[in-house]
């Protein structure tokens, strides 16, 4: 076991991948391979890229594929998708040409409502705390003009700030809740720059405030940070047609699917077990994007999958009717995206994937997203009620287990010819490989 070292951020990048060849690698030369190989042959860029994070050793590269045909509100989109997993792409892109012949996607943004708190303690009468937030509401937003100002000027800023007693979860604890309008950017450095100073004046105002007692006075601040759960940054994404216009060359018995479907969805509404799953598939397609556009798909993931569970029980993201004739499918979820700041301005495959979304509004990156999802979860609830879901997945998957057994280009190519026609399951193909080896 290596001892432990201090100062290795102050290392060079060389210096650090010593050190962890001679603690970690028993083949300390296929290892050094291996990390420089991913290296950028273009310097400026490499440093660009070591310059994201800290102690940077190395690239680690994901695929960056597009999904074409996406008809959204009636106009064509090519989407951008970052991810690592078989089949997402080719699942997006075919539920896009569905729907592309079926009218398209619509979509609308309810709100863009963000939000950050801060948390504090406070020991004294509830009304002499309200009566003193009152009298410095005035003074939280004049105090943050200073972050405020560009903000402002492009028709964004705080939108308002309330206090909120939660004494009864936590003795002694209070909220400033303060909502915002980021416009373009996801707004995050600037929510919290904004919070900070509230917590600042917060403080020194209770100091000074002549109704309280010098215990009520002393605020302790505990925090000030942006909340990821975004319930009032919404958009929704829909697609609809009559049921016999779902007949397709997977689709024999349109009224059957429709109704089959619609269960499907029903179930995920109301089973957890099946929701989380159901949802996971809508994330592969919202993640791949908000990966390729430069945007934090942790916090996306976090604040959808709360929205998930706001009725106290975990629910599917996604809903069905078939009423009238007509089949109806829907997603309605929370998206805090920014189309500037961040990495959107410094990673070059970013900012050419904004490009090929034709330079999006943070709204217009909201519905492109939500209608990844959906159409993502529209192909695996197609799939799992017809031909069930392993037969297109274990078909992307093929080529990866190929690329396990190390199959040359001759094989890969007599392989793929096999399985046209027979199941691909990973024993299948091991079998066939060895076959073939033979």
């Amino acid at each position: 076991m290596p001892e432990a070292i201090s100062g290795f951020s102050k290392l060079s990048k060389s210096e650090k991948i010593e050190w962890l060849l001679n603690n970690y690698f028993s083949q300390k030369e296929t290892a050094r391979q291996i990390l420089t190989r991913y290296w950028n042959s273009d310097e400026i860029l490499q440093k660009l890229h070591d310059e994201f994070i800290e102690n940077t050793i190395t690239n680690f590269y994901l695929p960056f594929g597009v999904a074409p045909n996406f008809l959204i509100n009636n106009h064509l989109y090519t989407i951008p998708m970052t991810i690592e997993e078989s089949s997402v792409v080719a699942a997006a892109s075919k539920a896009a040409k569905f729907w592309y012949d079926r009218g398209g996607f619509k979509t609308k943004v309810i709100s863009t409502e963000k939000i950050g708190q801060v948390h504090f303690n406070f020991k004294g009468n509830y009304q002499k705390l309200e009566s003193f937030f009152r009298a410095i509401k005035p003074k939280l937003i004049s105090d943050t003009a200073a972050i405020t100002e560009n903000m402002v000027k492009r028709g964004g800023g705080i939108k308002d700030i309330v206090l909120k007693d939660k004494t009864k979860e936590l003795t002694n604890y209070y909220q400033l809740h303060a909502t915002f309008e980021t416009l373009d950017a996801m707004g995050a450095n600037f929510i919290n720059s904004c919070l900070e100073q509230f917590a600042t004046t917060l403080k020194n105002e209770a100091a000074t405030y002549a109704n309280f007692t010098q215990e009520e006075g002393d605020i302790e601040i505990i925090m000030s940070i942006l909340s990821n759960y975004v319930p009032n940054c919404l958009v929704r994404a829909e697609v609809s047609c009559p049921i016999d216009d779902l007949k397709s060359k997977d689709i024999s018995n349109p009224e059957l699917f429709a109704q089959k479907f619609k269960q499907a969805i029903t179930i995920a509404e109301i089973e957890p077990f099946r929701a989380v799953t159901h949802n996971k598939g809508i994330m592969n397609g919202i993640d791949a994007v908000v990966l390729a556009t430069g945007n934090d798909f942790r916090a996306v993931e976090a604040g959808v999958h709360a929205y998930a569970s706001r009725t106290g029980n975990y629910r599917s993201l996604t809903h069905c009717t078939v009423d009238d004739g007509i089949f109806k499918f829907w997603i309605e979820i929370p998206l805090a995206l920014g189309t500037v700041g961040g990495l959107t301005s410094l990673h070059p495959l970013v900012k050419l994937a904004l490009e090929l979304l034709e330079k999006p509004t943070a709204k217009d990156l909201m519905q492109i997203v939500a209608v990844a999802g959906l159409a993502q979860n529209f192909a695996a609830v197609k799939s799992l009620t017809t031909t069930g879901i392993q037969q297109g997945h274990m078909k992307m998957h093929l080529m990866n287990i190929l690329n396990q057994f190390e199959a040359t280009e001759k094989e890969k190519a007599q392989l793929v010819e096999h399985f046209k026609t027979n199941v691909v399951t990973h024993s299948a193909v091991v079998a066939a490989i060895k076959s073939l080896r033979q």
